[in-house]
């Protein structure tokens, strides 16, 4: 069984991929997706979104993180995936899931679930483009307003040459509303020949064990449900190992947090830091009541050294919001 942290724009970047990757539990991970368009990337755009590569492609815990790409040119997207190859990538995903109105008006994610003949093309040409040994894989979900095409999207990406599939059981137009179809999962594995991971809607161990019930998968991706609960990984490998696991407290969770505030004060301006603390603390609030209570008071805060003190973090020195 393996145990995958998901791809989410503009939320697990690197800094919180470091961070809940710290934790255990995670096999692997994923970049946010780099855009690729009309033309080959400078190396920086993937320094920017995958600065673990100048690191063996690893997180700072030495969990494996692999590059991944989005966008609808076979050719283009192939002489990228061979580029990030290059700079270190060990495995190329492909982003056929986006749901964001945005990267869809612009034919890239979810909504090239609609050209069965293009999903093919595209990991074709990127699966010639790549080393051998370099596996080339897919994130999809089960169609752009209905699930009917699924199986032919499955199909279209596994022939083409993905060595395995994610799938994240919702169409674009559902989003993220509950719920996730994973009997859906269950069908995209009797018609492909590689492997399928369940995406969508595990928030808690008893939400793993209905998903592999339905699904009859056992790898799954997590999202959300991961970053609500940083130890979820965790708690679905003591339940499949049939060995007590006590969940994390908010105590064992505070330092985490901090270190995800320094980083985010680190490498972000004192206008965007707070944002992205508040963002995942807002996810926290899921699992964690205390974080409601920090939630409450740091929501209208935007004063980096605050923000520090409220975390209790007085005495550490921030540099960067005083410049």
């Amino acid at each position: 069984m393996q145990i995958a942290l998901a791809p989410m724009e503009g939320l697990v970047d690197n800094i919180l991929r470091d961070v809940l990757t710290r934790v255990g539990g995670i096999d692997w991970c994923v970049t946010e997706f780099i855009r690729v368009c009309d033309r080959l990337l400078p190396a920086s755009s993937f320094d920017k979104l995958a600065p673990e590569l100048r690191q063996g492609a690893r997180t700072a815990a030495g969990v494996p993180m692999r590059v991944q790409l989005l966008g609808s040119d076979p050719v283009c997207l192939a002489e990228n995936a061979a580029l990030a190859c290059e700079l270190g990538a060990p495995v190329i995903d492909l982003n056929f899931g986006c749901p964001a109105k945005t990267v869809n008006k612009s034919r890239g994610g979810a909504v090239l679930l609609k050209e069965p003949e293009l999903l093919h093309a595209i990991v074709r040409e990127v699966r010639r483009a790549v080393p051998a040994h370099i596996p080339v894989t897919a994130k999809m979900r089960l169609g752009y307003d209905s699930p009917d095409g699924a199986l032919d999207c499955a199909t279209a990406l596994a022939e083409g040459g993905s060595a395995h599939l994610v799938v994240h059981a919702r169409t674009k137009v559902e989003g993220y509303k509950p719920p996730a179809h994973w009997e859906w999962v269950a069908r995209v594995q009797d018609v492909v020949k590689v492997p399928v991971f369940a995406n969508g809607e595990i928030w808690t161990v008893d939400d793993w064990r209905r998903c592999r019930e339905v699904s009859g998968a056992k790898d799954i991706m997590l999202g959300r449900g991961l970053v609500s609960r940083p130890d979820l990984a965790l708690q679905i490998a003591a339940a499949r190992d049939g060995v007590e696991y006590q969940p994390m407290s908010w105590e064992e969770l505070m330092p985490l947090l901090r270190e995800f505030w320094r980083q985010a004060q680190d490498k972000l301006s004192p206008r965007y830091a707070p944002g992205r603390m508040k963002q995942w603390l807002a996810m926290l609030t899921r699992g964690y009541p205390e974080a409601v209570a920090l939630f409450a008071e740091l929501r209208r805060e935007d004063d980096c050294q605050r923000i520090s003190g409220l975390l209790g973090m007085q005495s550490q020195a921030v540099e960067a919001c005083v410049a």
